[in-house]
């Protein structure tokens, strides 16, 4: 179950009054797959879908993490991002 930090996070994300990075939006995209769901439980996507491979290496990079330190990363990174 998500804690109430992790949830607050994902509210303030989209409040930013910048748009993050590209690197920035792909580790976000990672803490909170791998918070909401665990390691990576799909396939690689194929071909020419760049956007969702850089997506998945992100995630899979991070395998192995706990839910509890990829939530904390998750709402440490959208601290910094307000910043």
């Amino acid at each position: 179950m998500a804690s109430d930090a992790f949830k607050d996070a994902q509210v303030r994300v989209n409040q930013l009054s910048e748009r993050p990075s590209n690197d920035d939006l792909l580790k976000l995209y990672a803490f909170f797959k791998q918070a909401t769901e665990g390691d990576v439980n799909t396939e690689r996507p194929g071909g020419f879908d760049f956007k969702g491979n850089a997506k998945w290496d992100a995630w899979k990079k991070i395998e192995g993490t706990s839910t509890e330190d990829a939530e904390s990363k998750y709402i440490t990174l959208v601290n910094q991002l307000e910043g």
